[in-house]
Protein backbone atom coordinates (compact mmCIF):
# COMPACT_ATOMS: atom_id res chain seq x y z
CA UNK A 1 0.00 0.00 0.00
CA UNK A 2 1.52 3.42 -0.83
CA UNK A 3 2.52 5.74 1.58
CA UNK A 4 0.37 8.74 1.61
CA UNK A 5 2.93 11.81 2.80
CA UNK A 6 2.21 13.82 5.57
CA UNK A 7 2.35 17.62 4.66
CA UNK A 8 3.28 18.48 8.04
CA UNK A 9 6.20 16.37 7.70
CA UNK A 10 9.79 17.62 7.41
CA UNK A 11 10.82 16.45 4.12
CA UNK A 12 13.43 19.45 3.29
CA UNK A 13 16.57 17.18 3.79
CA UNK A 14 14.66 13.89 1.84
CA UNK A 15 14.45 16.23 -1.24
CA UNK A 16 17.85 15.55 -3.32
CA UNK A 17 19.41 18.98 -3.96
CA UNK A 18 18.99 20.24 -7.68
CA UNK A 19 22.33 22.13 -7.61
CA UNK A 20 25.38 21.70 -5.68
CA UNK A 21 25.00 25.68 -3.81
CA UNK A 22 22.37 23.83 -1.84
CA UNK A 23 25.03 22.16 0.19
CA UNK A 24 26.39 26.02 0.32
CA UNK A 25 23.61 27.39 1.55
CA UNK A 26 22.89 25.28 4.32
CA UNK A 27 26.83 26.19 4.86
CA UNK A 28 26.17 29.84 5.48
CA UNK A 29 22.81 29.55 7.36
CA UNK A 30 24.58 27.11 9.54
CA UNK A 31 27.23 29.73 10.10
CA UNK A 32 24.76 32.41 10.78
CA UNK A 33 22.49 30.05 13.16
CA UNK A 34 26.13 29.12 14.99
CA UNK A 35 27.59 32.42 15.24
CA UNK A 36 25.17 35.60 13.98
CA UNK A 37 28.18 38.16 14.38
CA UNK A 38 29.19 36.87 11.08
CA UNK A 39 26.38 38.67 9.35
CA UNK A 40 28.23 41.59 9.16
CA UNK A 41 30.91 40.19 6.71
CA UNK A 42 27.95 38.63 4.74
CA UNK A 43 27.74 40.83 1.59
CA UNK A 44 26.27 40.87 -1.69
CA UNK A 45 23.45 39.18 -1.35
CA UNK A 46 19.35 38.97 0.22
CA UNK A 47 16.65 36.60 1.18
CA UNK A 48 15.73 36.30 -2.77
CA UNK A 49 19.41 35.04 -3.72
CA UNK A 50 18.84 31.52 -2.41
CA UNK A 51 17.46 28.70 -3.97
CA UNK A 52 14.67 27.49 -1.82
CA UNK A 53 11.73 29.18 -0.11
CA UNK A 54 12.83 27.53 3.04
CA UNK A 55 16.52 29.02 3.02
CA UNK A 56 14.97 32.60 1.97
CA UNK A 57 13.13 33.01 5.14
CA UNK A 58 15.34 31.88 7.41
CA UNK A 59 18.27 34.44 6.07
CA UNK A 60 15.45 36.92 5.82
CA UNK A 61 14.86 36.12 9.73
CA UNK A 62 18.25 36.43 10.32
CA UNK A 63 18.55 39.77 8.90
CA UNK A 64 15.60 40.85 10.64
CA UNK A 65 15.86 39.83 13.97
CA UNK A 66 19.21 41.91 16.65
CA UNK A 67 22.37 39.85 16.88
CA UNK A 68 21.95 38.46 20.33
CA UNK A 69 24.32 38.49 23.14
CA UNK A 70 27.06 35.88 22.21
CA UNK A 71 27.81 34.42 25.72
CA UNK A 72 23.83 34.06 26.44
CA UNK A 73 23.88 32.62 22.42
CA UNK A 74 26.40 30.38 23.74
CA UNK A 75 24.25 29.02 26.46
CA UNK A 76 20.69 29.14 25.38
CA UNK A 77 18.57 28.56 22.63
CA UNK A 78 16.46 31.60 22.52
CA UNK A 79 17.23 33.24 19.63
CA UNK A 80 17.28 29.84 17.59
CA UNK A 81 13.69 29.54 18.78
CA UNK A 82 12.67 32.76 17.67
CA UNK A 83 14.42 32.47 14.62
CA UNK A 84 12.79 29.02 14.33
CA UNK A 85 9.51 30.94 15.19
CA UNK A 86 9.40 33.62 12.33
CA UNK A 87 10.46 31.75 10.16
CA UNK A 88 7.72 29.30 9.88
CA UNK A 89 5.28 32.12 9.13
CA UNK A 90 7.06 31.44 5.39
CA UNK A 91 8.31 28.01 5.43
CA UNK A 92 5.37 25.63 7.37
CA UNK A 93 8.40 22.68 6.88
CA UNK A 94 11.29 24.50 8.74
CA UNK A 95 11.51 22.43 12.09
CA UNK A 96 14.27 22.12 15.43
CA UNK A 97 16.22 19.30 13.71
CA UNK A 98 16.87 21.33 10.55
CA UNK A 99 18.47 24.25 12.31
CA UNK A 100 20.36 21.46 14.14
CA UNK A 101 21.62 19.95 10.58
CA UNK A 102 22.76 23.32 9.36
CA UNK A 103 24.46 24.39 12.38
CA UNK A 104 26.21 20.42 11.62
CA UNK A 105 27.40 20.49 8.27
CA UNK A 106 28.75 23.43 8.39
CA UNK A 107 32.55 23.38 8.79
CA UNK A 108 33.16 26.70 9.98
CA UNK A 109 31.55 29.54 10.73
CA UNK A 110 34.22 32.12 9.79
CA UNK A 111 34.29 30.86 6.34
CA UNK A 112 30.58 32.32 5.82
CA UNK A 113 32.05 35.21 3.75
CA UNK A 114 32.99 32.43 1.32
CA UNK A 115 29.96 30.90 1.27
CA UNK A 116 27.89 33.96 0.64
CA UNK A 117 30.74 34.55 -2.44
CA UNK A 118 29.38 31.48 -3.93
CA UNK A 119 25.47 31.94 -3.31
CA UNK A 120 26.09 35.19 -4.58
CA UNK A 121 27.68 33.84 -7.73
CA UNK A 122 25.04 30.82 -8.26
CA UNK A 123 22.31 33.43 -7.74
CA UNK A 124 23.84 35.85 -10.50
CA UNK A 125 23.24 32.28 -12.68
CA UNK A 126 20.03 31.80 -12.12
CA UNK A 127 19.13 35.51 -12.29
CA UNK A 128 21.16 35.72 -16.31
CA UNK A 129 19.01 32.39 -17.47
CA UNK A 130 15.90 34.20 -16.43
CA UNK A 131 16.35 36.95 -17.89
CA UNK A 132 17.75 35.29 -21.08
CA UNK A 133 14.49 33.29 -21.25
CA UNK A 134 12.23 36.34 -21.08
CA UNK A 135 14.18 37.27 -24.31
CA UNK A 136 13.49 34.39 -25.49
CA UNK A 137 10.01 33.80 -25.15
CA UNK A 138 9.45 37.84 -25.91
CA UNK A 139 11.31 37.31 -29.37
CA UNK A 140 8.51 34.82 -30.72
CA UNK A 141 5.29 36.32 -29.42
CA UNK A 142 3.42 36.84 -32.30
CA UNK A 143 1.00 38.54 -30.39
CA UNK A 144 3.11 41.53 -29.07
CA UNK A 145 1.71 44.75 -31.12
CA UNK A 146 5.43 46.08 -30.98
CA UNK A 147 7.44 43.25 -31.61
CA UNK A 148 10.94 44.26 -32.08
CA UNK A 149 10.31 47.30 -30.09
CA UNK A 150 9.43 44.94 -27.01
CA UNK A 151 11.95 41.93 -28.18
CA UNK A 152 14.98 44.74 -27.87
CA UNK A 153 13.47 46.29 -24.74
CA UNK A 154 13.66 43.08 -22.95
CA UNK A 155 17.78 42.70 -24.44
CA UNK A 156 18.29 45.88 -22.80
CA UNK A 157 17.25 44.80 -19.29
CA UNK A 158 19.33 41.63 -20.05
CA UNK A 159 22.38 43.69 -20.38
CA UNK A 160 21.66 45.12 -17.31
CA UNK A 161 21.62 41.91 -15.64
CA UNK A 162 24.88 41.12 -17.62
CA UNK A 163 26.64 44.51 -16.36
CA UNK A 164 25.22 43.82 -12.30
CA UNK A 165 26.82 40.58 -12.75
CA UNK A 166 30.27 42.32 -14.31
CA UNK A 167 30.22 44.38 -11.70
CA UNK A 168 30.04 41.53 -8.98
CA UNK A 169 32.40 39.54 -10.79
CA UNK A 170 34.69 41.27 -13.27
CA UNK A 171 36.43 39.22 -16.06
CA UNK A 172 39.36 38.72 -17.05
CA UNK A 173 40.99 38.43 -20.47
CA UNK A 174 40.49 34.69 -21.75
CA UNK A 175 37.56 33.61 -19.83
CA UNK A 176 35.18 32.70 -22.71
CA UNK A 177 32.80 29.64 -21.89
CA UNK A 178 33.84 26.38 -22.96
CA UNK A 179 30.16 25.33 -23.34
CA UNK A 180 29.04 25.18 -27.39
CA UNK A 181 27.11 27.17 -28.64
CA UNK A 182 23.89 26.11 -29.58
CA UNK A 183 23.20 25.78 -33.40
CA UNK A 184 21.30 28.92 -35.30
CA UNK A 185 17.63 27.44 -35.74
CA UNK A 186 16.57 28.16 -38.80
CA UNK A 187 13.09 28.35 -39.52
CA UNK A 188 12.09 28.05 -43.43
CA UNK A 189 8.06 29.59 -42.85
CA UNK A 190 6.40 29.88 -45.81
CA UNK A 191 5.68 33.97 -45.24
CA UNK A 192 9.55 34.61 -44.76
CA UNK A 193 10.45 32.78 -47.89
CA UNK A 194 7.47 34.92 -50.03
CA UNK A 195 9.01 38.17 -47.92
CA UNK A 196 12.28 37.23 -49.19
CA UNK A 197 10.66 36.20 -52.98
CA UNK A 198 9.26 39.33 -53.11
CA UNK A 199 12.16 41.42 -51.77
CA UNK A 200 14.66 39.71 -54.73
CA UNK A 201 11.87 40.60 -57.12
CA UNK A 202 11.16 43.94 -56.32
CA UNK A 203 15.13 44.82 -56.10
CA UNK A 204 15.72 42.99 -59.44
CA UNK A 205 13.29 45.57 -60.94
CA UNK A 206 14.24 49.13 -59.01
CA UNK A 207 17.71 48.06 -58.37
CA UNK A 208 18.35 51.75 -57.51
CA UNK A 209 16.56 50.58 -54.40
CA UNK A 210 19.45 48.20 -53.68
CA UNK A 211 22.45 50.62 -53.14
CA UNK A 212 20.26 52.51 -50.80
CA UNK A 213 19.62 48.91 -48.65
CA UNK A 214 23.47 48.84 -46.80
CA UNK A 215 21.63 47.90 -43.48
CA UNK A 216 20.38 44.51 -45.16
CA UNK A 217 22.90 41.63 -45.21
CA UNK A 218 22.94 38.23 -47.01
CA UNK A 219 23.12 36.95 -43.79
CA UNK A 220 19.25 38.41 -42.48
CA UNK A 221 18.38 35.81 -45.23
CA UNK A 222 16.51 32.43 -43.96
CA UNK A 223 17.26 30.33 -47.28
CA UNK A 224 20.52 30.42 -48.54
CA UNK A 225 19.66 30.71 -51.85
CA UNK A 226 17.92 34.03 -51.58
CA UNK A 227 21.15 34.97 -49.60
CA UNK A 228 23.22 34.75 -52.67
CA UNK A 229 20.49 36.51 -54.81
CA UNK A 230 20.68 39.60 -52.78
CA UNK A 231 24.72 38.80 -53.19
CA UNK A 232 24.28 38.96 -56.60
CA UNK A 233 22.20 41.51 -56.64
CA UNK A 234 25.15 44.05 -54.72
CA UNK A 235 27.54 43.11 -56.70
CA UNK A 236 26.04 44.27 -59.77
CA UNK A 237 24.50 47.64 -58.35
CA UNK A 238 28.15 47.88 -57.09
CA UNK A 239 30.01 47.67 -60.44
CA UNK A 240 26.90 49.66 -61.95
CA UNK A 241 26.14 46.88 -64.34
CA UNK A 242 22.60 46.83 -65.58
CA UNK A 243 20.17 45.02 -63.34
CA UNK A 244 17.24 42.74 -64.83
CA UNK A 245 16.74 38.89 -64.51
CA UNK A 246 19.12 37.67 -67.05
CA UNK A 247 21.86 39.82 -65.14
CA UNK A 248 21.23 38.46 -62.08
CA UNK A 249 21.05 34.81 -63.47
CA UNK A 250 24.67 35.41 -64.69
CA UNK A 251 25.98 36.65 -62.15
CA UNK A 252 24.09 33.33 -59.75
CA UNK A 253 25.81 30.93 -62.24
CA UNK A 254 29.22 32.80 -61.71
CA UNK A 255 28.65 32.21 -57.77
CA UNK A 256 27.94 28.49 -58.27
CA UNK A 257 23.98 29.22 -57.27
CA UNK A 258 22.95 26.86 -59.95
CA UNK A 259 24.91 24.39 -58.39
CA UNK A 260 22.92 23.76 -55.51
CA UNK A 261 19.58 22.22 -57.38
CA UNK A 262 18.18 25.63 -58.64
CA UNK A 263 17.58 25.72 -62.10
CA UNK A 264 17.29 28.61 -64.68
CA UNK A 265 14.11 28.98 -65.22
CA UNK A 266 12.78 28.66 -61.21
CA UNK A 267 15.39 31.60 -61.06
CA UNK A 268 13.73 33.57 -63.74
CA UNK A 269 10.33 32.94 -62.18
CA UNK A 270 11.40 33.75 -58.95
CA UNK A 271 12.71 37.57 -59.66
CA UNK A 272 10.01 37.88 -61.48
CA UNK A 273 6.69 38.73 -59.35
CA UNK A 274 6.70 41.94 -57.95
CA UNK A 275 4.39 43.76 -55.48
CA UNK A 276 4.94 46.43 -53.17
CA UNK A 277 8.65 48.39 -52.46
CA UNK A 278 12.19 47.05 -51.99
CA UNK A 279 12.56 48.96 -49.06
CA UNK A 280 9.28 47.89 -47.47
CA UNK A 281 10.20 43.69 -47.91
CA UNK A 282 13.60 44.39 -46.73
CA UNK A 283 12.46 45.77 -43.38
CA UNK A 284 10.41 43.05 -43.27
CA UNK A 285 13.51 40.41 -43.90
CA UNK A 286 15.49 42.82 -41.25
CA UNK A 287 12.95 42.28 -38.77
CA UNK A 288 12.80 39.22 -38.84
CA UNK A 289 16.91 38.57 -38.59
CA UNK A 290 16.23 40.69 -35.55
CA UNK A 291 13.83 38.50 -33.72
CA UNK A 292 16.11 35.34 -34.72
CA UNK A 293 18.96 37.02 -33.65
CA UNK A 294 17.74 37.69 -30.35
CA UNK A 295 16.17 34.88 -29.52
CA UNK A 296 19.55 32.49 -30.34
CA UNK A 297 21.24 35.04 -28.21
CA UNK A 298 19.12 34.36 -25.13
CA UNK A 299 19.45 30.29 -26.31
CA UNK A 300 23.05 30.94 -26.10
CA UNK A 301 23.25 33.02 -22.27
CA UNK A 302 21.12 30.57 -21.40
CA UNK A 303 23.24 27.62 -22.71
CA UNK A 304 26.18 29.39 -20.69
CA UNK A 305 24.12 29.87 -17.48
CA UNK A 306 22.89 26.32 -17.53
CA UNK A 307 26.10 24.71 -17.24
CA UNK A 308 27.40 24.16 -14.10
CA UNK A 309 31.23 24.28 -15.24
CA UNK A 310 31.09 28.03 -16.18
CA UNK A 311 32.47 30.41 -14.00
CA UNK A 312 30.77 34.00 -13.17
CA UNK A 313 33.58 35.45 -15.32
CA UNK A 314 32.73 33.54 -18.55
CA UNK A 315 29.13 34.05 -17.70
CA UNK A 316 30.02 38.00 -18.58
CA UNK A 317 32.22 37.65 -21.45
CA UNK A 318 30.03 34.88 -23.33
CA UNK A 319 26.95 36.73 -22.61
CA UNK A 320 28.31 39.97 -23.76
CA UNK A 321 29.67 38.56 -26.83
CA UNK A 322 26.32 36.99 -27.81
CA UNK A 323 24.46 40.42 -26.91
CA UNK A 324 27.70 41.93 -28.98
CA UNK A 325 25.90 39.99 -31.98
CA UNK A 326 22.24 41.24 -31.26
CA UNK A 327 23.72 45.14 -30.76
CA UNK A 328 24.77 44.68 -34.43
CA UNK A 329 21.81 43.85 -36.11
CA UNK A 330 20.09 46.23 -33.82
CA UNK A 331 21.69 48.96 -35.21
CA UNK A 332 21.06 48.48 -39.10
CA UNK A 333 17.37 47.87 -37.77
CA UNK A 334 17.42 51.31 -36.63
CA UNK A 335 18.84 52.54 -39.71
CA UNK A 336 16.48 51.21 -41.91
CA UNK A 337 13.63 52.15 -39.68
CA UNK A 338 14.30 55.84 -39.47
CA UNK A 339 13.33 58.51 -42.07
CA UNK A 340 15.94 59.83 -44.41
CA UNK A 341 17.35 63.07 -43.08
CA UNK A 342 16.09 65.91 -44.36
CA UNK A 343 18.37 68.33 -46.07
CA UNK A 344 17.75 72.02 -45.02
CA UNK A 345 17.51 74.28 -47.27
CA UNK A 346 20.14 76.47 -48.08
CA UNK A 347 20.11 80.10 -46.59
CA UNK A 348 19.94 82.39 -49.38
CA UNK A 349 21.99 85.64 -48.29
CA UNK A 350 19.40 88.61 -48.39
CA UNK A 351 20.97 91.67 -50.41
CA UNK A 352 22.12 93.82 -48.01
CA UNK A 353 21.58 97.22 -48.00
CA UNK A 354 24.07 99.23 -49.53
CA UNK A 355 26.14 101.56 -47.10
CA UNK A 356 25.26 105.16 -46.88
CA UNK A 357 28.75 106.71 -48.77
CA UNK A 358 29.86 109.73 -48.16
CA UNK A 359 27.77 112.97 -49.09
CA UNK A 360 27.87 114.10 -53.03
CA UNK A 361 28.68 117.68 -53.53
CA UNK A 362 28.26 117.52 -57.14
CA UNK A 363 25.29 115.86 -59.16
CA UNK A 364 26.16 112.02 -60.17
CA UNK A 365 27.33 111.89 -63.94
CA UNK A 366 24.87 110.01 -65.58
CA UNK A 367 25.91 109.46 -68.69
CA UNK A 368 29.07 111.27 -70.93
CA UNK A 369 28.18 115.00 -72.26
CA UNK A 370 28.42 114.87 -76.17
CA UNK A 371 31.38 117.21 -77.40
Amino acid sequence: MPRTPDPEADDLDAVPPPHPVFHIEQALLGALLLDPRHLDDVTGIAPASFSTAAHTALFATILSLPVPDPVEHATTTKWLDQVLAAARDQARGLSVLYLQTLIQVCPSARHAPAYARIVEAEHSRRRLAAAAQRLMRTAVDISLPQRVTTTLAEAENLTVVVDDIAARFPPHAGSMPRTPAPPTAIHHDEEALDEERLLLATSTLHASSVGRMRWLTPGDFTHSLHAGLWQCLTALTRRGTPVDRMTVLWEAQHRGLLTTGARPRELLDLLAGTSGSPEHWGERVLQRSVLTTAHHAGRRIEAYAGDPATTPYQLVVGSRRALADLSAVRTRWQHAASPPPTDNPTRTKSAAAPRAGPPRTTAPLTARNAR
